[in-house]
């Protein structure tokens, strides 16, 4: 390859991680616009690359650049995402509280994942399907899909199934909450049990006050912290199923796929809870996170054909819409069972 070449590609490279930081860029912007908020800046992203790649195109040398900043940046972004996390406000939450995080989550994957296996969906897209809905949506489906070894195309269904969902389940919960019967609470403890994104768990309990903001993050963040025991649990199921089909192969703990980005997600957020790291700057911390993972949306969406989407999407979104309508249902009971509300 002559130096002409190589310069070419190494600028190809280059634009297509600066095409990606510009469309992270835009969709911060975006995503404080009033209606926009509730999708969130990595939903934003994401559909940002989706309607570029279908209206200008990507060109072929610019790939490994875009795809740089799917793969490799998300695992930066999700360990500096670990400074949203106080491990110290999960703990002080109580058992039950936590108990209605882990037991929703653990039904959503479950419900959701049965779903789509019902519904013959692949079997790799449903998990990321029911990871999303279950746990913190798209940073889990991106967490989860390097765990799995999944497609570009599944992960980006599963990221815009999520989203949907998310975002038309938050516009639901606002005009329920005055016939819900729930104190601010439980509102709030509701709501983040059970929506699918940080962005959607503030918009939905926002009008319960900041109580109800407060709980509702605390709960959405212990699913989020369950994050790092789900993927390693996948990993391992993966690694039995990889014997199962070579018989010969022996079983060894090397050969899981620890997902060392998670483990640093949680390292973050211990550093975090001790409280050495000035809250001004955890905030600008987060803030990078985002631009990162927003990214790495970017780069997902660039390599995303419509066409695609439409033909696989449609299956995975039934199977989330009616696990996400159980979820809510169980959430509600769990509440007042547990007398939260």
């Amino acid at each position: 390859m002559g130096k002409t070449a190589i310069e070419t590609k190494n600028l190809g490279f280059i634009k297509g991680i600066v095409l990606t930081l510009l469309i992270a860029i835009a969709a911060k912007f975006l995503a404080e616009l009033p209606f926009l908020h509730i999708m969130g800046q990595l939903v934003i992203a994401i559909l940002i690359g989706v309607f570029w790649k279908s209206i200008v195109g990507l060109p072929d040398y610019v790939v490994a650049g875009t795809n740089y900043s799917s793969k490799v940046l998300l695992r930066f972004g999700i360990i500096l995402l670990g400074m949203r996390l106080n491990l110290k406000d999960i703990f002080n939450a109580g058992p039950k509280t936590f108990a209605v995080g882990a037991i929703s989550l653990v039904f959503a994957i479950l419900v959701v994942y049965g779903l789509t296996r019902l519904f013959k969906v692949e079997k790799k897209l449903g998990i990321l399907t029911a990871c999303g809905t279950g746990i913190c949506g798209a940073a889990a489906v991106l967490a989860i899909s390097t765990q799995i070894k999944a497609k570009e195309k599944d992960t980006a269904i599963a990221v815009a199934t999520v989203a949907v969902l998310g975002t038309t389940f938050t516009f639901g919960y606002t005009i329920l909450y005055p016939f819900l019967g729930l104190s601010d609470q439980g509102y709030g403890i509701f709501s983040g049990a059970t929506l699918h994104e940080i962005a959607h768990v503030i918009a939905a309990s926002a009008p319960g006050g900041n109580e109800a903001v407060d709980m509702a993050v605390m709960v959405k963040l212990t699913r989020v912290a369950l994050l790092i025991p789900v993927a390693i649990f996948i990993g391992f199921i993966m690694n039995l199923k990889e014997r199962k089909a070579n018989p010969g192969k022996k079983f060894s703990w090397k050969s899981i796929q620890i997902p060392w980005f998670i483990l640093g997600f949680l390292a973050t957020s211990a550093l975090y809870s001790t409280g050495v790291v000035p809250e001004a700057i955890a905030e600008y911390i987060v803030s990078l996170s985002y631009i990162l993972m927003a990214m790495s949306m970017a780069g997902l969406g660039l390599n995303i054909d419509l066409v695609i989407f439409k033909k696989y999407g449609g299956k995975p979104f039934v199977a989330g819409l009616f696990g996400s309508i159980l979820l809510s249902i169980l959430g509600y009971v769990l509440v007042r069972v547990l007398q939260l509300n």
